[in-house]
């Protein structure tokens, strides 16, 4: 199993999101799960692709963190 991290934004009444691994790589959704659901589906596809390709499989090497600042 393979591990992609998952950047998900709040859009005009929606969601949408990317996997800054896979370029091009993009969902959208009503929900967050909806997003989170969608997404699982488009790497799994891209993915599938590269396969096909016969290209590398990427490795994830992004990692994404919530900072507090002090105003």
């Amino acid at each position: 199993m393979l591990k992609y991290t998952v950047i998900i934004e709040k859009a005009n009444g929606n969601y949408s999101a990317y996997c800054p691994d896979l370029p091009g790589c993009v969902a959208t959704g009503k929900t967050v799960e909806e997003t989170i659901q969608n997404m699982r589906e488009a790497i799994k596809f891209h993915l599938e692709g590269l396969k096909a390709e016969n290209m590398p499989i990427p490795v994830s090497n992004s990692m994404a963190y919530q900072v507090e600042v002090n105003l």
